[in-house]
């Protein structure tokens, strides 16, 4: 395998199922968002599971090392795309994970209706219109709304999943609304939330949601998860996650 060797790039090791990731430091590089995600998910052996936006594989790669699934990594920047095919060929998961070099609004142009089991996404956080805007383009992209808005996403997700599919995904707080109506909007209801506090008493920094298509009204939201400890470290619980991948 041949990737830049330049001073951007480093190749972290997980400490998780003795997984590597190669990662550029000008594109965006992953957050325990992304680990808090994939074990958030829930997938059952055969599934298909779309990955929508997947940077540089982060998701995929975890949610296949330890799962008998089929994952299409669907990442719209190129050189991030081609950054996810050299994760899968480092971590040798090539026969489960398929990276798609595609923008997710073209979903329908590449793939059949409702033939995936679960949709994980952690897309674009910030509104493309907002004022503040990152060093580079590829980070611009990756945490504003640019190329694809959180609608696109959420029609993305409903457009590949079969009936009582689940959508999981990642997101900030303060637009909890603006996901549920999208969602229900495509006919996803919200089933299971999760507020994600930095520490006790903070105010939440994120939300783990569950979605299901063509599902009945009910949703059980869940206690807060907790990230830190009065001591600085990671709470029981955020350990046991990275134990369970461990």
């Amino acid at each position: 395998m041949e990737f830049d060797s330049s001073d951007d790039i480093q190749i972290e090791k997980l400490h998780i199922k003795g997984l590597k990731l190669i990662q550029n430091r000008k594109q965006f590089m992953f957050g325990i968002d992304a680990v808090l995600l994939s074990d958030f998910a829930k997938v059952r052996k055969g599934n298909l599971v779309f990955d929508l936006g997947s940077g540089n594989g982060i998701i995929a790669v975890l949610i296949a090392s330890k799962n008998d699934v089929k994952v299409k990594a669907v990442e719209v920047q190129k050189s991030v795309f081609e950054l996810t095919e050299q994760n899968i060929k480092i971590n040798s998961l090539e026969n489960k994970i398929e990276a798609v070099n595609i923008n997710v609004k073209d979903i329908k142009k590449n793939f059949d209706a409702q033939i995936a089991d679960v949709v994980v996404s952690n897309p674009p956080y910030i509104k493309s219109n907002s004022a503040v805007k990152n060093e580079t383009e590829a980070l611009s992209i990756a945490r504003h709304e640019i190329l694809a808005e959180l609608d696109d996403f959420v029609k993305a997700a409903s457009y590949v999943l079969k009936p009582n599919g689940k959508f999981y995904l990642i997101h900030k707080p303060e637009r909890i609304a603006e996901i549920i109506i999208s969602c229900s909007k495509y006919n996803l209801e919200l089933k299971q939330m999760r507020l994600v506090v930095p520490q006790i008493e903070k105010d939440a920094v994120m939300v783990l949601m569950q979605f299901v298509k063509c599902a009945k009204p009910g949703v059980k939201v869940e206690k807060s998860l907790v990230i830190y400890g009065e001591d600085g470290e990671y709470t029981d619980e955020v350990k046991k996650i990275y134990e369970r991948d461990a």
